[in-house]
């Protein structure tokens, strides 16, 4: 080995797991920090990667290192504390150094933009714009409609927005500059604080015991898990803690799932705190997730809000994580870097001594499980706050009642006696769309996709048939291909069925179908939700979305429609998730001053799920489940990982975990199990067929050193080049 001076180790944004060594030309007159992008050739591109440490010597002679093309920042644009929990990640997940580096970095960052905060660009109408009549712009009709847009709007307007009007309306916009009828500005990313707040109610004692707990160890690491039926105040219990924290002068990171993060959340935190808030989540332009990271890096913004990514946000000066609604399933990435948002939160307050708050109605068994052992602190909340009771919930035997497209007479009845009373109804099922499937009642044909193992799904208003798991849509069609029947019916209720039937049933209320096919546009789920809290909605129909967090006051009654689907599923979480999914959405019905009931349609009256339901007695339900997994060794009583692996030709995948099992076999230690490869539950998805395969082990720490011998070997296959295959450490999902 030869000595080699400047040498730079940089994490390169490439599916390789090491990092690469460059020359550090000495003519820049500065030196390369860790935590600091550079600019490097890389193969025939020039990439942006990050400075990862120094040295003096390479294994590699100099005349074949390639130098630094440029350094990007003088100081480091990742901190050395974050810079660390990457480098955790990234062994954790075994995941390459350059990409976990990037996932951490906003999109402007990765193509080398400054690390300057500048706010989003924005266009309004000018003094001159405003007077002008866009009807006479006729040989201009984007010029017009932006125009008209702008007005509607009655505020500046981004590109979010703008895209919305026209794929081409950058042309259009630089135009009306020109005539003078609009400009742009440069808005803050951050909001506002209000000049007046509301103050704090009076806490419940458990509430002001779980507050007094926790601000005893301000100054320290601890877990706490937050453990509060619906409506009993946990947000509050988060709110009396960040402001502890902001008198202090430290910062604030609050991690909530990515549909649970709505502009009423955002407003409630303004309202009650005086310093500026930074929001982070997927529909932010890039500019603005630039500005609110870089606010949060300088300490400009006191609380940092945002959904899983945000938890690699760099601080200033943190003061306390929270996670809330810690179970749910949003916080796992489920591609790339397959992280647990609350997994790092936890590594993450560890390593900066500050404690971190976990908060469920219903929390994850992992969690629980921790909780018992002692490992977190375990701060409940037995009794909704405001003297609110919990809703009444009732079990209706689908096997003796007769329906309606999936509606039961009870249910049918229960919602007309809160029409009568001028209160709200929620409709709650798993499935959008018309119904599951199409099907020939001849030769019983099912129409499937061509390219998965799927059924499509159909919906009605656009007569077309769409798959949900690739997106591959194709028209209705009129006969069966196979025997060319026209006795072709949907079969199985969707969200799209179950409005058409209200519809029809109740032709005077005013009904609202919420779920991903009517909330595509930015805005159209908060403006629909906001149409809710308004009383504008008699009846509300929808998915998942509807469970998470949303406060409707004049919601009296909560029926779940197909509550069986998902308990029977092949994942052994699926009774859990399934639990966790109705007692969320149950916990809308009724608030305050109005009692709540809850009737649950069901084929299963008898099973645990609805037996705890019917208690409200999760914790019940978790305990007998934590028994049966510890019995057959799963999770959180075992270590899971995932290998997956697609390809376009059939069996290809399987064979190359097949090779993969082989090699992992003959160098696994007894404490580490490789099942065999099998093909994925959907085995063909997109175009591509799937297989898996799954390691356990009892042992964390021998389970991560085979990994890293294992996935070496791996990698030198001839093969792995030729399929496309990923490690999910910890995965939420076995399919």
């Amino acid at each position: 080995m030869s000595r080699r001076k400047p040498i730079v180790q940089v994490a390169v944004p490439a599916p390789i797991r090491k990092t690469f060594d460059y020359l550090f030309p000495v003519t820049t007159g500065s030196s390369a920090v860790p935590g600091a992008r550079v600019r490097i050739p890389f193969g025939r591109r020039e990439l942006v990667g990050v400075v990862v440490g120094q040295s003096d010597a390479s294994e590699i002679d100099q005349k074949r290192l390639k130098t630094v093309v440029e350094l990007i920042d003088q100081e480091a644009v990742l901190p050395e504390n974050l810079m660390r929990l990457l480098q955790w990640v990234a062994s954790y997940y075994h995941h390459p150094i350059g990409e976990v580096m990037q996932a951490a970095l906003p999109v402007l960052l990765r193509r080398g933009h400054a690390a300057t905060a500048v706010g989003e660009e924005k266009w309004a109408l000018t003094a001159a714009g405003k007077e002008q009549d866009p009807s006479g712009l006729t040989r201009a009709p984007l010029q017009r409609r932006i125009i008209e847009t702008l007005r509607a709007a009655d505020a500046a307007l981004g590109s979010h927005e703008l895209v919305e009007v026209s794929k081409g309306w950058r042309t259009a916009i630089r135009q009306l500059e020109e005539k003078g009828w609009v400009a742009s500005r440069h808005e803050d990313c951050l909001s506002t604080p209000l000049t007046r707040l509301l103050s704090a109610p009076e806490m419940t004692a458990a509430q002001a015991a779980a507050v007094t707990t926790v601000s005893k160890n301000l100054e320290n690491f601890a877990a706490y898990l937050l453990y509060g039926i619906t409506g009993s105040g946990k947000t509050e219990v988060y709110f009396q803690l960040v402001q502890q924290v902001l008198g202090a002068g430290k910062q604030a990171l609050v991690l909530v799932p990515e549909i649970g993060l709505t502009p009423q959340l955002v407003d409630r935190f303004r309202q009650r705190f005086a310093v500026p808030i930074a929001v982070l989540h997927s529909g932010l332009s890039d500019s603005e997730r630039l500005c609110a990271w870089v606010s949060a890096r300088d300490g400009r913004a006191g609380i940092v809000l945002g959904t899983r990514s945000a938890v690699f946000s760099p601080f200033a000066d943190l003061g306390l994580i929270v996670v809330d609604e810690e179970h749910d399933g949003s916080f796992k990435q489920q591609d790339g870097l397959r992280y647990h948002a609350r997994d790092v939160a936890v590594m993450r307050a560890s390593r900066e001594d500050v404690p971190v708050i976990l908060g469920s109605a219903t929390p994850a068994l992992e969690t629980l499980r921790l909780a018992k052992e002692g490992k977190y602190s375990l701060l409940e909340l037995p009794e909704r706050a405001q003297s609110a009771s919990l809703p009444d919930v009732k079990l209706l035997d689908m096997q003796h009642l007769k329906n309606n497209d999936g509606l039961s007479h009870p249910l049918v009845q229960a919602i007309r006696e809160r029409i009568d009373r001028n209160e709200q109804s929620l409709l709650f099922l798993n499935r959008r769309g018309f119904s599951p499937v199409m099907m020939c009642y001849d030769c019983g044909w099912i129409a499937p996709c061509q390219r998965c193992d799927a059924r499509m799904t159909l919906h009605k208003r656009s007569s077309r048939l769409r798959c949900h798991h690739c997106g591959a849509e194709r028209p209705l069609p009129q006969v069966c291909p196979d025997c060319e029947s026209e006795n072709i019916h949907p079969i199985g209720e969707g969200t799209e069925r179950v409005e058409q039937a209200l519809e029809h049933l109740f032709p005077d209320a005013r009904i609202m179908r919420i779920d991903r096919d009517t909330t595509r546009r930015k805005g159209e789920l908060e403006e629909k939700l906001e149409s809710v809290r308004q009383g504008e909605v008699d009846i509300l129909v929808g998915t998942q979305m509807l469970a998470k967090g949303h406060d409707f006051p004049n919601i009296t009654l909560v029926g779940i429609l197909n509550a069986d689907q998902g308990i029977y599923g092949a994942d052994f979480r699926s009774p859990e998730t399934m639990l966790q999914r109705i007692i969320q959405v149950s916990g809308r019905a009724g608030r305050a001053d109005l009692h709540g009931e809850v009737l649950i349609q069901t084929w299963h009256p008898g099973h645990p799920v609805f037996k705890a339901l019917k208690t409200h007695d999760y914790s019940s339900f978790a305990e007998q489940e934590l028994q049966q997994r510890k019995a057959a060794n799963y999770p959180p009583y075992c270590h899971f990982v995932l290998m997956r692996a697609e390809a376009t030709a059939a069996g290809e995948a399987l064979h190359f975990l097949q090779r993969a099992q082989a090699i992992g076999r003959a160098m696994a230690p007894e404490t580490v199990e490789l099942l065999s490869a099998v093909p994925s539950p959907m085995e063909r998805r997109a175009g591509r067929y799937r297989a898996q395969l799954l390691v356990q082990s009892n042992e964390r720490k021998a389970l991560h050193g085979f990994l890293d011998q294992w996935l070496g070997a791996i990698e030198q296959e001839k093969q792995s080049k030729r399929v496309r295959w990923s490690l999910d450490v910890d995965p939420m999902d076995l399919y």
